[in-house]
């Protein structure tokens, strides 16, 4: 019954969507930045994939490949044609660039810490508000326009628990301006397809991006890749050691900057808002250009 329920939540944007199309022309929306020859490998691949039906015992090649035959599979879909892609390529993706997994909020959670997620509304629970790299408002809801490659994440349940995620293929807009992400996706309800959803759409909560595009509130007990870059740059103006980079929010980063917020006369919370990380990159960045004495050449210091 659960699996008929989702299954049923799925399918209704995408066919009334697909019914418009007869009538409506898309325009596709150009990437706002490179897509990598990766990233266009792998949709290509997955492309190559449409109309694969699961058996009718729920069985699918995606599953067994990943050691649960009969898994609900949209993930395994996605991770498959990602371990295609790197085969074909020679080339490392999976727990790179993409992660390999199974299981509710694993994908979203691994983007997060990789530093390369954006939610539909700028706010992620348990972590803050968003912004766009270098820009010193906050991220409008729905302002992202998603690129080729991006994982959609999705929640059909009030506990915000992801639910479902498909691969961007496309942006578009219809006659009317109104914006669509057109998606690759498995187990929609029992086949690989195309779909597409409204940008608004509340079921989407946000994206698994292919660069590098926002910046988001850390506080203490995050992890990731967005922390390693707070800790060097608290390491580069002193604030702490080289030694004590670890992508932890840890008790020592906490207090560091609490330091360098009261060197600047903010509010010392401790934690590592919008305001603290844009003033902490201007600084760190001055810093350093200003004692080149300690730049290093080929592991030498100058």
């Amino acid at each position: 019954m659960r699996r008929f329920f989702i299954a049923l939540l799925c399918l209704l944007i995408p066919l009334t969507v697909t019914g418009r199309a007869e009538a409506d022309a898309f325009t596709e929306i150009a990437p706002a930045h490179p897509v990598p020859d990766s990233v266009r490998a792998l949709i290509e691949l997955a492309i190559e994939e449409l109309g694969y039906t699961e058996e009718r015992d729920g069985v699918t090649k995606y599953g067994t490949w990943y050691g649960d035959p009969k898994a609900e599979w949209c993930a395994e879909f996605l991770c498959w044609s990602v371990a295609q892609t790197e085969e074909k390529l020679g080339i490392t993706l999976l727990n790179e660039e993409f992660p390999l997994y199974g299981a509710t909020n694993i994908g979203r959670n691994w983007f997060l810490s990789q530093g390369r997620y954006i939610a539909r509304t700028g706010f992620v629970t348990d972590w803050g508000s968003q912004w766009y790299r270098g820009e010193d408002k906050q991220m409008e809801r729905g302002s992202y326009i998603p690129q080729p490659g991006d994982w959609v994440f999705f929640s059909y349940t009030p506990s915000g628990d992801t639910t479902h995620v498909a691969m961007v293929e496309k942006a578009v807009t219809d006659a009317a301006g109104a914006l669509y992400i057109q998606v690759i996706e498995g187990n929609n309800p029992d086949k690989v397809q195309r779909a597409l959803y409204p940008l608004d759409d509340w079921r989407i909560q946000g994206y698994g991006t292919v660069h590098d595009l926002a910046d988001i509130v850390l506080r203490g007990g995050l992890e990731g890749k967005k922390v390693a870059a707070l800790q060097t740059r608290l390491a580069d103006i002193g604030l702490i050691g080289y030694g004590d980079i670890n992508s932890k929010y840890d008790h020592r980063t906490q207090e560091a900057v609490r330091a360098f917020q009261a060197m600047m006369d903010f509010p010392q919370t401790g934690i590592a808002n919008q305001q603290t990380q844009l003033a902490l990159n201007a600084y760190a960045y001055k810093w350093v250009m200003e004692h080149t004495e300690f730049w290093t050449v080929d592991g030498a210091v100058n």
